[in-house]
């Protein structure tokens, strides 16, 4: 199948970014023109090297390029998410030095420059991790949000309460500022948040028939997996990991596998007890155009079968 989808991803990896950038490496559907990275579950340098060493492992060489982006927080210093993540953001996979350098310029840049050069309407910028690098583009050239096709982004939470904070979800708790100047711009934003992520936790069956396909890329797979499990096992949040992130790629993939919700999405930006809170209004006004669309349902099997296809089909 020729590449159809054209796509940046924007990404902090980050086990379950490691296994969304696997799926992504591996699904013929997409043309990946860009791995943008920022500081979150790691620092910047950290998510950088991830990003290039990942590719690395999917047996890809120089393409799509990495680029470096933002180290800190709009208006904040950067609080990482190494307790979830290890601290050099892989669990337990040995870092190296990956072979092929860093691309020239910042992920903010390379993001404009990307869809300014695109037709209007053809890119899709998925985002997992905070949205730091986004809200920097959008600066840099406001009309980026009037010539994306949409973005899709792994944040927030509403009905599942908060994995940071009572009410917060870290993405949009690590830079809230961020993600209120990405929402409030003039583009259209599918958000699968906790709500959804909850719903998509590996089965170790599941672990077990990656690891089995025997590729670089499926038994690095299977150990981000295996460290979900260790991880929700740890801060008790079930015996079975969530993978947040590989819902994103998923979903530009295989939208049928989530049900999503017109809405309107507002970011808590200025109470500290709240800091990060997700305010998803389903009430629009009559005659309203959504510009927002929230996660309510996913099909976990789906999206564990849509892995364990695109890994098996590249081995």
């Amino acid at each position: 199948m020729n590449a159809s989808i054209p796509v940046i991803i924007d990404c902090d990896p980050g086990v379950d970014d490691a296994v969304a950038l696997f799926l992504a490496f591996a699904a013929p559907e997409l043309d990946i023109l860009a791995v943008t990275t920022v500081g979150g579950n790691v620092p910047a340098d950290r998510t950088a090297r991830n990003g290039r060493l990942l590719r690395q492992i999917a047996g890809l060489t120089d393409q799509p390029p990495v680029y470096a982006g933002a180290a800190q927080p709009l208006e904040r210093s950067l609080d990482i998410a190494d307790h979830f993540h290890g601290p050099e953001g892989l669990g337990t996979l040995e870092p190296f030095e990956p072979s092929v350098p860093l691309a020239a310029g910042s992920s903010a840049e390379a993001i404009v420059d990307l869809v300014m050069e695109a037709a209007p309407g053809t890119i899709t910028l998925a985002v997992t991790g905070p949205m730091t690098n986004v809200a920097l583009a959008l600066r840099r050239e406001p009309q980026v949000a009037e010539r994306l096709k949409r973005i899709v982004a792994m944040g927030g939470s509403r009905s599942e309460g908060g994995n940071i904070t009572a009410s917060a979800e870290y993405n949009i708790w690590a830079d809230p500022e961020a993600a209120h100047e990405v929402l409030s711009a003039a583009v259209e934003v599918v958000m699968l948040g906790l709500d959804v992520t909850h719903q998509v936790r590996t089965p170790d069956a599941v672990i077990d028939t990656i690891r089995a396909i025997g590729t670089p890329a499926a038994e690095a797979t299977a150990a981000m997996l295996d460290y979900g499990q260790y991880t929700a096992r740890k801060w008790r949040e079930g015996q079975e990991g969530p993978m947040h992130d590989p819902c994103v790629i998923a979903y530009i993939l295989r939208p049928d596998l989530f049900d999503v919700r017109p809405c309107d999405i507002q970011v808590e930006t200025i109470s500290t007890l709240t800091r990060g809170h997700t305010q998803v209004e389903f009430r629009l006004a009559e005659g309203a155009t959504p510009r927002h669309f929230w996660g309510v349902k996913a099909d976990r099997d789906g999206v564990f079968d849509l892995i364990v296809s695109a890994l098996r089909a590249q081995a």
